[in-house]
């Protein structure tokens, strides 16, 4: 799994599609290159102090980590926007809503 780090790509990718799920809404955008698919991750202040920005991002990276690899396709860009409701929800639970999310994400 590749990250983004630069802000432009994070702005590219936030005027792709946008997949609202309950714990992060998923950003996907297509590269004009057919590189290996791009992460990246963010926790705005609203959802509280650091260590539990941390928490939600760690818990995302994990799925991502764990299911992104077969489900992503080559040339695209991910952003991954956390939601306080991460910290409490259940593990499978986000797990579920990432593949949900990510199919609907290709069929548009």
């Amino acid at each position: 799994m590749e990250r983004l780090r630069q802000r432009a790509d994070f702005l590219a990718a936030a005027t792709g599609v946008k997949i609202p799920a309950a714990a992060f809404v998923l950003q996907a955008k297509r590269r004009s290159d057919q590189g290996p698919a791009r992460f990246g991750f963010t926790v705005s202040k609203k959802v509280g102090n650091a260590v539990e920005r941390n928490r939600v991002r760690r818990r995302l990276r994990e799925i991502v980590r764990l299911d992104g690899a077969e489900r992503v396709q080559a040339g695209h860009d991910y952003v991954l926007v956390g939601r306080r409701a991460a910290l409490a929800m259940p593990f499978e639970r986000i797990k579920q809503d990432f593949d949900g999310a990510i199919r609907r994400a290709h069929r548009h």
